[in-house]
């Protein structure tokens, strides 16, 4: 714990760390304040695509915690960032909630649905049959497949569990015959902006996390230090499965400001 209190920079997840659905979990009031408090730089990277940095910074605010719009980062900001580096001022046919339409203007990209450059999938409600033969069709005449994230699963915010981005892209790779390049959490480019906007060594930063397929596989391949915690999806069992590990499993964040005093 010590190790971990030490580093200057701190990435952590959302959903499953912060709060469930609309409510704050234990102790995150407490680990905010000690991250202001001891002046570290922290950010909170989400694989959630359809929402803006203001939208995040709205609902934490709605639960009575409240941070700068400069601590987020999401699937959709770094999807936008990547095709606008690959082929700036692309042409994309976008499924996905406004988050996402609205980082993909933010970035020079235009939406077509006729003959893009790109088709982009990210979690949406809006998702129908017609959409999906549409991206198949776009795809089989030379778009490239981009997801915003590997998610297979994510909770609704009834704490259900709902399809995510993975889930919703199969039927058009599988339809197409294209593989979809994943851009989201545990791609290390994902993790790397992060770091970026931390101004931060990745040996002087830490993921916290809940999930070990994206937060904790993600924070390994980028050389963090890897943070777990059992407020989310995933228990002690679910950590065990995997063949590699988080170097810390901890309840909550709570657990870190209690051990800062």
């Amino acid at each position: 714990m010590e190790k971990l209190l030490a580093k200057k920079g701190y990435i952590c997840d959302m959903d499953g760390v912060i709060y469930h659905g609309s409510q704050l979990l234990p102790g995150v009031q407490e680990f905010v304040n000690w991250l202001y408090r001891a002046n570290k730089q922290f950010l909170f990277l989400t694989n959630n695509s359809g929402k803006t940095p203001r939208e995040l910074q709205e609902k934490l605010a709605r639960m009575g915690l409240e941070v700068d719009e400069s601590h987020f980062y999401t699937a959709g900001l770094a999807t936008a960032s990547f095709i606008a580096n690959q082929t700036p001022g692309a042409r994309v046919f976008a499924i996905g909630d406004p988050g996402l339409t609205h980082a993909l203007y933010q970035k020079g990209l235009s939406l077509d649905d006729v003959a893009p450059d790109y088709v982009v999938i990210g979690e949406t409600a809006n998702y129908n049959y017609d959409a999906i033969c549409k991206a198949v069709k776009l795809v089989r005449k030379g778009a490239r497949l981009i997801g915003t994230n590997f998610d297979m699963t994510g909770p609704a915010e009834n704490g259900a569990i709902i399809p995510a981005c993975r889930a919703l892209i199969s039927p058009v790779e599988l339809a197409s015959g294209k593989q979809a390049y994943y851009v989201g959490k545990p791609n290390p480019l994902m993790m790397r902006t992060g770091l970026d906007l931390l101004g931060v060594h990745s040996q002087e930063a830490a993921m916290i996390g809940d999930r070990m397929d994206t937060d904790i596989q993600g924070g390994i391949e980028c050389g963090l230090d890897t943070v777990l915690v059992l407020s989310g999806v995933s228990d002690r069992a679910t950590a065990a499965s995997f063949p590699y590990r988080p170097r810390l499993i901890l309840n909550g964040v709570g657990d870190i400001a209690a051990a800062a005093g």
